[in-house]
């Protein structure tokens, strides 16, 4: 029998927590909690570059607006492990559409923090790729589209997008499989205008 996988718990954002989220040290914290599992702020520090106060005080910011949280499955004594509290992060059109000036500065540290965090990746991979395997080489991808869509359109290609990942999350082989590596998708949908 295969056993199935957990359910993936997605955290809607709201004008509060999106304010509580929206520092780049908290979001690198949060990712690197997501991408390299659990650690101490010790240890977040030494994986970003900060100083452990640093890393100590937005991991307790993070806590208080429920995105992170203790892992009762390490740590030992005064040792204090943290992990993620949900898998994914999603902001909703009304939040997106808030004109409040609060939300709206606190939306643009947010969406660029995202940007600079997924080119690094992308600079990262073109950097190393030679280090990965040959099958690895070959099943990664760099592309880019130019569609001519209206938003209807636009909007059910986006849905079908999430949807056609969301079914390889039920695919995830067995821990231990050989090859077997957590990849990143990047998809960015975005109208553009004509240059002059």
């Amino acid at each position: 029998m295969t056993e199935q996988p957990k359910p993936h718990k997605v955290r809607e954002l709201d004008p509060r927590t999106l304010r509580g989220l929206a520092h780049p040290l908290r979001m690198r914290l949060l990712t690197s909690l997501s991408r390299d599992g659990p650690a101490t702020a010790s240890q977040l520090a030494a994986r970003l570059g900060e100083s452990s106060g640093a890393t100590s005080y937005h991991l307790r910011q993070l806590a208080e607006y429920g995105f992170v949280e203790d892992d009762p499955e390490r740590g030992k004594g005064r040792e204090r492990w943290w992990r993620p509290a949900q898998q994914g992060i999603h902001t909703d059109a009304d939040l997106m559409n808030d004109r409040t000036p609060e939300v709206r500065g606190a939306l643009s540290i947010l969406l660029h923090e995202y940007a600079t965090l997924r080119a690094q990746e992308v600079s990262t991979w073109i950097a190393t790729r030679h280090e990965w395997s040959q099958g690895w080489v070959e099943a990664s991808d760099l592309s880019d589209f130019s569609l001519d869509l209206t938003p209807d359109q636009a909007l059910e290609l986006r849905d079908k997008v999430h949807e056609l990942m969301e079914s390889y999350r039920l695919l995830a082989p067995q821990e231990g499989t050989a090859d077997a590596m957590k990849v990143r998708v990047h998809s960015a949908l975005f109208p553009t205008r004509p240059t002059d």
